[in-house]
């Protein structure tokens, strides 16, 4: 059906109307006061979500420019950095690490598995001399459903003294805790498109002082993600570019609409999503891909057994117009994803988990009582 499809995916998410309208208004001079109060309010705002003190700013860009003005404005060439890979995000800021020639000692777990925090104690005791400058993960691996330890990995990043934390909350941030300050954490990236309830387009980058100390040393070649100017002109409500003007409106909107919600009330309501989409899929006896106990906020990861999870995702969209994520790279067909970020409701959840067991049926794969997962989120959501 025209203009029904329901996003089901860890993003982009959907977008309140509210938001929508917002970003439909005429554009204004980015050089206006009017601009300039917009810029105020939403820096007041976007440190409420960060639960920070410190500068967050905007870069109208990917999650992924997030990462790299966040990388290449703290660390010089041939510094040694800890990575963690447990997954397609995890990889990508390997790659991205090596392509700026840093000297990368890479930390993996199996795809599904959370990164082990002890290996990141162990490399960071090991480190007599301080020639560790960052720890670079991933805090919700979107790829695999994971949710990593970020809390304890940046406590052994402080007590090794002299790393910077740099970390990937493009999924976490705005679904569960990431308390900035009183983690340690030194850059935290994020994107518009996940848990702020908006279209892509932006970008946010939080530094720490200590981050803002290494950007002073930092000799990586940047311009457009050079922080410093974004610094100077934040501080006078301002861009050192032309920005998103529109998307400023969403943002205003959207982390408005977040602010009345609540921190507490946000968290507890992925949480209770994450709970019911679990519950869902085991009742009908589909697997799920995260280790037990390690399950993202922003997304449930399944590997159904006997099933083609691409067609899977295919009939659902065709019969119920609701999009699910598929599996990237070798879990391509093996996994499916249910995105339940940002602007979701109990509805959306009770709808995509009777979608996927209408469907197993009618594909004759469904195991168990029709209605079974359905149930077993219900009882999550009551």
């Amino acid at each position: 059906m025209q203009d029904k499809l329901t996003l089901m995916i860890p993003g982009p998410t959907p977008v309140p109307e509210t938001v929508l309208k917002a970003m439909g208004r005429h554009p204004i001079g980015h050089r206006s006061g009017e601009f300039q109060a917009v810029v105020r309010h939403t820096t007041e705002q976007l440190r409420w979500l960060h639960q920070t003190k410190a500068d967050v700013l905007v870069i109208t860009g990917s999650g992924t420019a997030a990462m790299e003005a966040g990388i290449i404005n703290t660390l010089s060439y041939g510094d040694k950095v800890l990575c963690g890979d447990n997954g397609k995000f995890g990889q990508r800021w390997v790659k991205l690490a090596k392509a700026y020639g840093l000297d990368v000692q890479v930390i993996k777990a199996d795809w599904g598995q959370p990164l082990d925090p002890e290996a990141f104690k162990r490399a960071l005791e090991a480190d007599n001399g301080k020639t560790i400058k960052a720890v670079i993960l991933t805090h919700s691996e979107t790829s695999t459903g994971v949710i990593n330890d970020l809390e304890t990995i940046s406590k052994y990043v402080r007590t090794h003294g002299k790393a910077l934390t740099i970390a990937d909350c493009v999924t976490s941030l705005g679904a569960c805790n990431v308390p900035m300050d009183s983690w340690g954490l030194d850059v935290v990236a994020s994107g518009s498109q996940k848990g702020y309830m908006m279209p892509p387009g932006l970008s946010f980058v939080a530094m720490s002082e200590r981050a803002w100390q290494a950007h002073q040393q930092s000799d990586l070649p940047k311009f457009y993600l050079d922080l410093g100017p974004y610094r100077k002109t934040a501080a006078q409500d301002s861009n050192p570019f032309t920005p998103a003007v529109n998307l400023y409106f969403a943002l205003e909107s959207a982390l408005g609409m977040m602010q009345s919600e609540g921190l507490e009330a946000i968290f507890e309501r992925h949480a209770r999503h994450r709970a019911a989409a679990q519950a869902g899929m085991k009742a009908i006896c589909l697997p799920l891909y995260a280790a037990e106990g390690h399950g993202s906020p922003a997304i449930t990861a399944v590997a159904p057994e006997g099933v083609d999870a691409e067609q899977l995702r295919k009939t659902v969209k065709e019969k119920f117009d609701i999009l699910l994520a598929g599996g990237q790279d070798h879990l391509k067909g093996k996994v499916f994803r249910i995105g339940h970020l940002g602007f979701v409701c109990d509805r959306d959840i009770l709808t995509a988990i009777a979608a996927i067991e209408s469907t197993l049926q009618s594909l004759g794969l469904h195991k168990g009582n029709m209605g079974d997962g359905l149930a077993a989120a219900a009882a999550i959501l009551r």
